[in-house]
C-alpha cells in the first residue's frame, strides 16, 4: 500500500508559476513510476506528466510540454511538478499517482495508487 499526499496548489495569475509536491509513504516509493493527472470541472481526468521509477525518463502531455517539469527525489519519497507560464486552462484539481506503468505511462489504468488532489486555479 502507498499513501500519496499532494500539496502546493493555490490561486495564481496567468503567466505565473507553482510547484506541486506529492509525498509518498508506505511501500517502497522508489519502486514506482509516478504520474500527475488533472481534472477540470465537467471534464475527464487527463494525463499531465509522468516519470519512471529511476527518474531516467519523463513524459508530458502536449498541452503542458515546455511549461511543466516533473522530477522526483527518492530519498525524500517525493515527486514534484514545476508549472510555469500557467494559463487559465490549466485550472484543475491535480492528482499524483503511483504504479508500475510499463509502456503506458499516460494511461490512468496503469496507476494503482492515487492521492486526494490539490486545486490549482489560474486567473486571467
Amino acid at each position: 500500500q502507498v499513501q500519496l499526499a499532494e500539496s502546493g496548489g493555490g490561486l495564481v495569475q496567468a503567466g505565473g508559476s507553482l510547484r506541486l509536491s506529492c509525498a509518498a509513504s508506505g511501500r517502497t516509493f522508489s519502486g514506482y513510476d509516478m504520474g500527475w493527472f488533472r481534472q477540470a470541472p465537467g471534464k475527464e481526468r487527463e494525463f499531465a506528466a509522468a516519470i519512471t521509477w529511476s527518474g531516467g525518463s519523463t513524459y508530458y502531455a502536449d498541452s503542458v510540454k515546455g511549461r511543466f517539469s516533473i522530477s522526483r527525489d527518492n530519498a525524500k519519497n517525493t515527486v514534484y511538478l514545476q508549472m510555469n507560464s500557467l494559463k487559465p486552462e490549466d485550472t484543475a484539481v491535480y492528482y499524483c499517482a503511483a504504479g508500475v506503468v510499463g509502456l503506458v505511462p499516460r494511461s490512468r489504468a496503469a496507476y494503482r495508487y492515487w492521492g486526494q488532489g490539490t486545486q490549482v486555479t489560474v486567473s486571467s
